[in-house]
């Protein structure tokens, strides 16, 4: 019976879910348990999955540690899957570590990639770095090398480091033929997409135009004054002026750049930052104000002259003014932007990938459904936002080696 146990392992290691179910659909001895759960989990029934998991670390007995750390990992990729980003990381920890101590380093490896793939998600490149460098040397099976350069590249595209990404999605693609498995390759595919798909727009003297992520890494170097929409900045090279906490400060700026070299009027300027729709003496008033705090704040890149109409912004020490928009604007772009991953979000995992309250991304969701952006299913706890349609398959939930490997 043990050669079935072995033959479900290899199946799915080589992603067939199927396969693997053919051999253990009917057992319910402790390693039976988790190969279908994870079995369950390739074939998209994260639910069911979790629970096969958890009935499986229980089963296994005392001395049977490593296969109850093997259980830890699984269920904590399903958590990722279904951004459960609140699962709690320590219990993956110390399954990794358990794993470390006793020499099965590939799945130690699998569970860093996991760890430094929701920190990832959750926008800390730098702690994914570390997780990824505290992993011991090792050769990797195929599958599993495709998942860490997956991370490479994504702190990289998250540095705009676009051919440090493409490299390691070069290499993520060479493994991806090598494992043959099909959702691992499409996997690849969709990240390579990110660099080939238009990541903000340009705007520059009344005119727009899409960029690449590599144009707007060359932007960085750029000797033209930028106003980043994404960071809520004004830069030129090494300069830069954080306008984060200041939105009205930062939305006269923006309008300002948007005209350049044209002056706004001081209509469209009270319209814009402040939302009025009626324009009297008070806001006039507060203009006037928040263009010489704007002024203050710009003194190190650029000056702020009054006209008849309105103002108009005078750059120092370069000829080009420039706005860095994203692709598509809106209320609630960046939640739209998360969900375009097209995985399942709780408005939990979406409120710590913003570092906002759950409360504020609730009211979103709520909004964005009612205009058909976004749907959801379960209930409670258990309710996952995502954009339509619906896919498939979950395409993380690959083994980079048999799950009971001895």
């Amino acid at each position: 019976m043990e050669s079935l146990i072995t033959a479900a392992a290899r199946a799915l290691a080589a992603g067939d879910p199927l396969g693997a179910l053919n051999r253990v659909a009917l057992r319910n001895d402790a390693p039976s348990l988790a190969l279908r759960g994870i079995a369950m989990a390739q074939l998209g029934d994260l639910a069911k999955a979790k629970a096969l998991l958890r009935s499986a670390a229980r089963a296994f007995g005392p001395r049977e540690a490593m296969a109850r750390a093997r259980c830890v990992v699984a269920e904590a990729e399903i958590a990722l899957v279904s951004r459960d980003l609140n699962w709690p990381v320590k219990t993956l920890a110390a399954a990794r570590a358990m794993l470390e101590r006793h020499g099965d380093l590939a799945n130690a490896a699998h569970a860093g990639h996991i760890e430094a793939r929701r920190f990832l998600l959750v926008g800390r490149p730098d702690e994914a770095e570390r997780t990824l460098a505290e992993l011991r040397p090792t050769p990797l099976p195929p599958a599993s090398e495709v998942v860490r350069e997956l991370v490479v590249a994504g702190i990289a595209i998250r540095r705009l480091r676009t051919k440090d990404a493409r490299a390691a999605l070069d290499r993520a693609a060479r493994a991806a033929r090598q494992a043959r498995i099909p959702a691992l390759r499409a996997e690849v595919d969709s990240a390579t997409l990110i660099l080939d798909t238009p990541a903000a727009r340009l705007i520059a003297r009344g005119e727009e135009h899409p960029l690449l992520l590599g144009e707007v890494e060359r932007l960085a170097s750029s000797t033209a004054l930028v106003v980043d929409t994404f960071h809520h900045i004004v830069r030129r090279q090494g300069v830069v002026v954080s306008l984060g906490t200041r939105p009205v400060l930062f939305a006269l700026a923006r309008l300002l750049a948007q005209a350049w070299p044209a002056d706004v009027s001081r209509e469209r300027l009270i319209a814009g930052a402040f939302q009025a729709r009626h324009v009297d003496e008070s806001h006039r008033a507060r203009l006037r104000v928040e263009i010489g705090r704007l002024r203050i704040q710009l003194k190190p890149l650029a000056d702020i002259s009054a006209t008849r109409q309105g103002f108009v912004l005078a750059p120092r020490k370069t000829r080009d003014v420039l706005v860095l928009a994203r692709p598509v604007e809106e209320k609630h772009a960046t939640i739209l932007a998360l969900l375009s991953d097209g995985e399942p979000w709780s408005s939990s995992a979406l409120a710590l990938a913003l570092g906002t309250s759950a409360r504020t991304v609730q009211r979103a969701l709520d909004e964005l459904a009612r205009s058909n952006k976004v749907q959801s299913f379960g209930h409670g706890r258990a309710r996952r936002w995502m954009t339509p349609p619906v896919p498939g398959f979950p395409t993380g939930l690959l083994l980079p080696s048999p799950l009971l490997k001895t």
